[in-house]
């Protein structure tokens, strides 16, 4: 399991970006598709959604179960990985190159207060997640 170390975590396995623009960037960790398995269809928010942060805002699904995407932080759904359509393996060969979605964060505060790489991979090794 890789836990990239300049993202933040939600406890519901999703990794968060800040780039340089002030949106997040957004996608599900390593460990999650690795509990998944191999995916085979990924249904990404709607561009111009607002979600709360916490929120169920989309769906991953492996040959072996489906579970669901929260947004990491409140904010409108700026941009989808529209190549997820096609391939939503490429999460299985990189989930931290395939990105799901990008939000712009309502409020920047609610970004720092998710887990660093530290207390994420914690998390897992605790058997928490």
């Amino acid at each position: 399991m890789e836990v990239a170390q300049d993202l933040r975590y939600a406890r519901t396995h999703e990794w968060a970006r800040l780039e340089a623009d002030g949106s997040v960037t957004v996608g599900i960790t390593d460990h999650a598709q690795e509990l998944l398995g191999d995916l085979v269809f990924v249904e990404t928010p709607q561009v111009g959604r607002r979600f709360a942060q916490g929120q169920e805002c989309g769906v991953v699904e492996s040959v072996k179960a489906a579970s669901d995407i929260y947004a990491p932080v409140s904010g409108e759904v700026i941009a989808v990985n529209e190549e997820l359509a096609a391939s939503p393996e490429k999460i299985n060969q990189d989930a931290y190159a395939a990105w799901i979605f990008r939000i712009t964060p309502a409020d920047p505060g609610e970004l720092s207060a998710l887990m660093d790489a530290a207390a994420y991979a914690g998390m897992i090794d605790a058997g928490q997640g």
